[in-house]
């Protein structure tokens, strides 16, 4: 299954502007957004979106949130977390988790 194209046009919106340089490339079968050169959030070919998240925020995201954790090679990810699309179907729904993504990757020191 490909990535869902309407989500990823959803997404931009949402992740360019301001002063930071996003970058799209794909990955694991999806679209990847790139803030400053760290990955911050993809429209998933599962469906929903792929989130790098706070490590130390992951469980609360999980507990509180449709977040699951996100599993790589039979390996959970920290810091990484998967979010359905029906837990981002409004605009307010999505943007949280933009802004959660982007502002982690946002701490991180840029990549070249």
């Amino acid at each position: 299954m490909a990535y869902d194209e309407d989500l990823a046009d959803r997404l931009r919106e949402l992740v360019y502007g301001g002063d930071d340089v996003v970058t799209e490339k794909k990955m694991f079968g999806g679209l990847a957004f790139l803030v400053n050169g760290n990955m911050a959030i993809a429209a998933s070919r599962e469906g929903g979106l792929l989130v790098r998240v706070d490590p130390a925020t992951s469980d609360t995201l999980q507990r509180t949130t449709k977040a699951t954790p996100m599993v790589m090679r039979g390996r959970e990810m920290d810091g990484w977390v998967r979010v359905p699309a029906d837990a981002v179907r409004t605009k307010r729904q999505l943007t949280a988790w933009v802004t959660r993504g982007a502002g982690y990757a946002r701490s991180l020191p840029p990549k070249r």
